[in-house]
């Protein structure tokens, strides 16, 4: 009988209903691939409950295992760059989409999606950050390959409540920068203000509606997780030259907005894939978020869940009641 392994599966019903069970699975239905993981923690993100939850653009096959970030220790590979014991983490690529992710005690992926665990981060601080935090930090390195600095003005974060918003303002923060925390969380402030934001604002203060296709420069740059007429007016606001990241469309996917911004301000809006980040680029942020702008205040940004909590969660972060990051312990 196949060694069997413990994993969060979403189906489909024969009403094409999707729904979330805590399985055993044999290994057999893992993927050939070159390195088999024992996973010790994951974390859950937004895509993940997109997946748990039926989205074709997503996933296309169930039964599936979501689940996009993942670290843990190599169990076996079949090639010289890793080793079994090697402490290891996996983020983006096809990992939790098509290719069983990390709501399992065991993956087994590609050689080339694997990073070492940086120095200066333990397994549970790589999912602290995770995905999240990994797109947080490659749009500040984007922003700062196009000349933004510290010195040049305030950056906005919107959609400051959610994990990828929380790690912004604290990553932002670490590396000197000062933050406008933008949310619909009023009552939030006090976190907003721990994890390093210097001013806080309504979400309706970035939401314009005055069809002006040019507003008064209120910050310097921006990295926007929400999308719609909020990355527009986080770009119609924004003082020459200055760069606003894209992040996320957790509120819209469209972007109703003119060219003024870019051919009157020179605004620089800079699109943020952090799956398929290139290896050596994926590395360097990474070692970045290890050291010099690792955020003093994880413990504040992540809470710990279990396997068997997921279910409750992923249905909790669909409706945006979820606040931070949420770590899935999956190791024994």
């Amino acid at each position: 009988m196949s060694a069997m392994y413990k994993a969060l599966v979403a189906e489909e019903n024969e009403q094409g209903q999707f729904f979330c069970t805590i399985k055993m699975l044999p290994l057999s239905a893992l993927a050939e691939n070159e390195v088999e993981i024992k996973v010790s923690y994951s974390s859950l993100n937004y895509k993940d409950a997109l997946s748990a939850s039926g989205n074709r653009g997503i996933t296309r096959r169930y039964p599936h295992t979501p689940g996009i970030d993942a670290s843990g220790v190599v169990v076996s590979s079949s090639v010289a760059g890793f080793k079994a014991g090697d402490e290891v983490m996996v983020s983006g690529y096809d990992l939790g989409m098509n290719t069983f992710g990390g709501f399992g005690q065991r993956i087994r992926v590609p050689a080339e999606w694997i990073i070492p665990l940086p120095k200066g981060l333990s397994c549970i601080e790589s999912m602290m950050l995770g995905t999240a935090g990994f797109t947080a930090g490659l749009a500040l390195t984007m922003m700062k390959k196009n000349g933004q600095s510290p010195e040049k003005g305030p950056i906005l974060v919107t959609g400051a409540g959610g994990g990828l918003g929380s790690l912004a303002i604290a990553i932002l923060a670490k590396a000197g920068y000062t933050v406008i925390a933008a949310s619909g969380k009023h009552k939030d402030r006090d976190y907003f203000t721990a994890l390093g934001a210097s001013g806080i604002i309504s979400r309706d203060q970035v939401d314009d509606v005055s069809g002006k296709m040019l507003l008064r420069p209120r910050w310097a740059g921006a990295i926007d997780t929400v999308g719609g007429n909020i990355l527009a007016t986080a770009a119609r606001a924004c003082q020459r030259h200055g760069n606003v990241a894209v992040c996320g469309n957790a509120s819209s996917h469209e972007l109703p907005l003119t060219v003024f911004p870019f051919i009157l301000n020179g605004i620089n809006l800079l699109g943020i894939d952090s799956a398929t980040c290139p290896m050596l680029l994926r590395r360097q942020v990474w070692e970045k978020l290890s050291d010099e702008w690792k955020p003093a205040t994880l413990d504040k940004i992540a809470d710990m869940i279990t396997l068997e909590e997921l279910p409750m969660n992923i249905s909790k972060i669909l409706k945006g009641e979820i606040k931070g990051r949420k770590v899935v312990k999956i190791g024994d």
